[in-house]
């Protein structure tokens, strides 16, 4: 929203503003008891996507069968979502976040790499993601304190 600005009577004051929103979206997952976890950054949030970034973490984990938990975006439940054999997705509860484990990364990013960040391009942004992604996945003994809840402990 444009605000006021001193001028001299008779003349508009110019006041340039170009806003820009760019985008780009975090896909994550986390295996929490093993402190491993694999990430795409993609240029959209929707159901193309998440089938690529399903594809990617089932030939990440391909060893496993994942369980992994989702929350209620749309793209999560498509019809034409590809679940590979080795995944099955299960949805958190609705307004529980705190749930899934790949929240605390997402704080850890904020926290620790995009904090006071005025960042000249969307570049920028993604090399600090990739930055702080890439530290996590290196330190697996931090990703488990991380996620590895109590919960998660009982059933493992």
């Amino acid at each position: 929203m444009p605000r006021g600005a001193l001028a001299p009577p008779g003349v508009r004051p110019q006041a340039p503003h170009h806003i820009v929103r760019e985008y780009t979206h975090v896909y994550a997952a986390v295996a929490p008891a093993e402190g491993k976890m694999t990430s795409l950054i993609l240029r959209s949030a929707d159901t193309e996507m998440m089938n690529l970034f399903l594809e990617h973490v089932s030939s990440t984990f391909a060893k496993y069968f994942v369980v992994m938990q989702v929350d209620q975006a749309g793209w999560h439940h498509a019809k034409e979502l590809k679940i590979p054999g080795n995944i099955r997705l299960i949805a958190q509860p609705a307004y529980s976040p705190e749930l899934n484990p790949v929240e605390h990364v997402w704080e850890e990013l904020r926290e620790k790499h995009l904090a006071n960040l005025a960042p000249a391009s969307l570049d920028v942004v993604i090399d600090k993601v990739c930055d702080g992604l890439n530290q996590l996945e290196a330190d697996p003994q931090r990703l488990r304190s991380m996620t590895y809840f109590p919960h998660f402990r009982s059933v493992s």
